[in-house]
């Protein structure tokens, strides 16, 4: 295990460039026009679907990847803007047994790298990244391994009890300060790892519906996508076809938030709103977040894409695999427009990330 104030050098330069807007602020909601306005118009509805590149492990054949992120920052193995990916599977296409994490440059052809495999991360269902190292939710080894960006575990995170890590961000300010939240597939609940020195957790809400599915079924709160703009942390839960918001997330400490079918009870309760329920969304289990504020969500039960407006509104929907259902497992987004969005998307059916654009 590598001692705290290690790991926090990893991050300095993206907490120095954070640390000068710190202090939160209060929620702020999209304005009704300008540059991070939501259209009205779905962004995915004219994009192209190409294929980047497999996921399999060119060593041990680990495969169905689950999480997926793009690099924001280059060191050791990673390059900023590569995609790094987890399997959640082994060679033997077995649920929850995989153990790697591959790195894809971001366009068609790109073959897979190896930038780890350690039991310590068997059944990686998430990744998300402070600068060029990957923090990974890992569901069946029931821990949240730090990776380095040459390929080495630097902290497992083991000494929490965690239950089923299953959903992961990365929250880079500028409201508060950096931390990351990750989300628990056998109770519902959400933890937000404060990256002081040392970490701390603390388990800001609890109850998100779950289905206690075994790997390869398990529905529950995923998808942590944050939005900078509004100050908004963005739940998944595939078990009621739902997507939630807690509004400034930072501010949100332990116990603050509690899940009931009648809403949200607690110190925080107003943190917490429903802001989609229902059709289109079929047992979703991913999100990536657009230039404009629109939630890109993705269904498991039928491989769509579902673009939701911050209100809520659906704007959208696209269907990326008309195979068996149960392909679309990790989302990640890029640009700052309509003609230069980037969709990137786990496709377990074939074992490939794919990607929408123009």
């Amino acid at each position: 295990m590598l001692h705290v104030r290690v790991l926090a050098t990893l991050l300095c330069a993206l907490v120095a460039a954070t640390a000068a807007n710190a202090a939160p602020r209060p929620f702020r909601a999209v304005p009704p026009s300008g540059a991070f306005a939501a259209s009205g118009q779905s962004v995915i509805a004219s994009l192209r679907i190409s294929t980047i590149g497999s996921t399999v492990d060119a060593s041990n054949g680990d495969q169905n990847p689950y999480g997926l992120t793009i690099a924001p920052a280059g060191d050791g193995k990673i390059a900023a803007g590569d995609l790094v990916l987890c399997n959640f599977n082994d060679g033997l296409n077995i649920q929850g047994l995989g153990t790697t994490i591959e790195v894809l440059k971001p366009y068609p052809g790109a073959t897979p790298r190896r930038l780890i495999a350690d039991p310590r991360l068997t059944g990686c269902a998430a990744i998300a990244m402070g600068g060029a190292a990957p923090w990974v939710a890992a569901l069946d080894a029931n821990d949240n391994p730090i990776v380095s960006p040459t390929g080495k575990i630097l902290d497992p995170l083991n000494t929490f009890a965690w239950t089923g890590p299953w959903g992961q961000a990365f929250v880079a300010g500028p409201h508060s300060p950096p931390a990351f939240y990750e989300s628990n597939a056998n109770d519902g609940s959400i933890v937000r790892i404060n990256l002081s020195s040392p970490f701390t957790f603390e388990k800001i809400a609890t109850g998100f519906p779950v289905n206690h599915g075994v790997p390869g079924s398990i529905l529950a709160p995923s998808g942590l996508t944050y939005d900078a703009v509004r100050d908004v942390l963005y739940i998944v839960d595939g078990d009621t076809n739902s997507v939630f918001e807690i509004r400034e997330p930072a501010r949100v400490h332990t116990g603050g938030i509690a899940y009931t079918p009648h809403g949200f009870i607690g110190p925080a309760a107003g943190h917490g709103r429903l802001l989609h329920a229902g059709n289109p969304l079929n047992a979703p289990i991913s999100a990536a977040l657009l230039f404009n504020g629109d939630l890109v969500v993705g269904n498991t039960g039928d491989n769509r894409l579902v673009e939701l407006s911050p209100a809520g509104s659906v704007l959208g929907t696209r269907l990326v695999d008309a195979g068996t259902a149960g392909a679309l497992f990790g989302i990640a987004a890029s640009g700052t427009s309509a003609d230069t969005t980037r969709v990137y998307f786990n496709d377990d059916n074939d074992n490939t990330v794919k990607r929408l654009a123009h």
